[in-house]
């Protein structure tokens, strides 16, 4: 077996999509010759935990290595802080963190990550370090690694770094600080992975010294085994079923999906009588009173954050599968791990997004309908349009050689290529 250390702040028994896509990479590089040890982090504040998705890799005996930081993270655990902050609340204390902390938060984890990584370098033998980001301070450290130990490092890219829809720049200073971090850290770099095709394009533009070939394309995937290992939840009655998974954050928002049911109601009343709308994942109270305020306490339904497992039961049983992405600076490159759980359980999509990435994601799909994010009176037509083929037994059905090309393990031999090639290259 090559032994490969793979790089993670976040991991089970976190939560949420983007623990997911390591999570399924070190499950199967062992079925391609590929023995991971992860370094993450240790007891650290976080809102959403699943037991399950550790519960999968202990067949797998997967070394897991956790590194204790006195990160902010860290303090909020110790005072027992970790839930989810409001909405408002967590926009401020991010614009607080990204003023002081550059490149985020988590660089003492990652200084102290790499001690780690240093000292085990030193006594053990790894092929290639792994290491996939966001937080991008644990790229800056490995990058200083890969100098020293002369290993092959490849660079898994989640979101963009410089200039991302999630960035806050108070000042010049701070945007060329993270400009001059990124350049160094990549000009060391073996290889880059990114989820999709306009991170790879944002990532070539701006630092043209990277080969078209260095940056490869790894997209989000779903788990053939978790649809398996989890049947569809039956459906309490004929209705329409709509179904949203995941929590909405900086740049989504259910808002406008409600001023749309909202709108169905009073336009339609017949078709919102046969007609809900689920919601699974963590919502904000905001949300909540929107829900009240129009009267929609019979069309919809919130069920807060579930485990993996249980949520693939929702999803399967629903008759269509709804996100949204909002309107922000370089939106155009988000392509959300969610959508590729949708599209695992072979569902119809709505999306209700702008131009960009995950547009053209569901433009392949093939089982797809498309609204602007926040144009009421379409997404309000699109769902009278989706009713209307529902009753008729119309709905569309995806590509299928779409959808198997999404599936993690090939995904991960796509992944074992990369590391084989470098291989070779040494």
């Amino acid at each position: 077996m090559f032994k490969v250390l793979v790089v993670a702040y976040y991991f089970p028994p976190m939560g949420l999509s983007g623990v997911q896509r390591t999570q399924k990479f070190v499950k199967y590089l062992p079925d391609f010759g590929w023995q991971p040890t992860v370094i993450t982090t240790g007891s650290t504040a976080y809102y959403a935990y699943d037991e399950s998705l550790l519960e999968e890799l202990k067949e797998k005996d997967i070394r897991i290595v956790r590194v204790e930081a006195n990160d902010a993270d860290a303090v909020l655990k110790k005072i027992g802080a970790s839930r989810a902050p409001r909405e408002r609340i967590r926009k401020i204390l991010n614009r607080i963190s990204q003023t002081f902390f550059i490149p985020d938060n988590k660089k003492s984890w990652a200084k102290k990550a790499a001690k780690k990584i240093d000292e085990m370098l030193k006594t053990e033998h790894f092929d290639l370090i792994f290491v996939t980001a966001p937080p991008f301070s644990v790229f800056v450290e490995i990058a200083e690694l890969k100098e020293k130990h002369n290993i092959p490092v490849v660079f898994d890219y989640r979101d963009l770094w410089y200039e991302s829809y999630f960035a806050f720049y108070p000042t010049p200073a701070h945007k060329f600080r993270h400009y001059k971090l990124e350049y160094s850290a990549l000009r060391r770099v073996d290889r880059v992975t990114v989820t999709n095709r306009k991170i790879k394009e944002k990532i070539l533009l701006n630092y043209p010294f990277l080969q078209h070939n260095e940056v490869i394309i790894l997209r989000h995937g779903y788990d053939e085994e978790d649809f398996r290992n989890a049947p569809p939840i039956a459906k309490e009655n004929n209705k329409l079923l709509i179904m949203h998974s995941g929590n909405f954050i900086e740049y989504t928002t259910p808002e406008y999906m409600l001023r749309a049911l909202r709108n169905l109601l009073l336009k339609y009343p017949e078709i919102a009588a046969d007609l809900e709308f689920h919601f699974i994942g963590l919502m904000d109270k905001k949300y909540q009173r929107i829900i009240r305020k129009y009267k929609l306490e019979l069309i919809v339904k919130t069920y807060g954050y579930m485990e993996h497992p249980e949520v693939i039961r929702k999803i399967s049983s629903a008759d269509v599968l709804w996100f949204m992405i909002g309107r922000k600076r370089n939106i155009d490159a988000i392509l959300p791990g969610k959508l590729f759980e949708y599209v695992g359980a072979r569902k119809p999509i709505f999306g209700s997004v702008p131009d960009g990435a995950a547009k053209l994601a569901l433009e392949e799909y093939g089982a797809s309908f498309v609204s602007e994010p926040d144009n009421i009176e379409e997404i309000t037509e699109k769902l009278v349009e989706i009713y209307k083929l529902y009753k008729a037994g119309k709905l569309p059905t995806p590509d299928e050689e779409y959808v198997v090309k999404h599936e993690r393990r090939k995904i991960t031999e796509e992944l074992v290529k990369i590391f084989q090639f470098l291989l070779k290259e040494e």
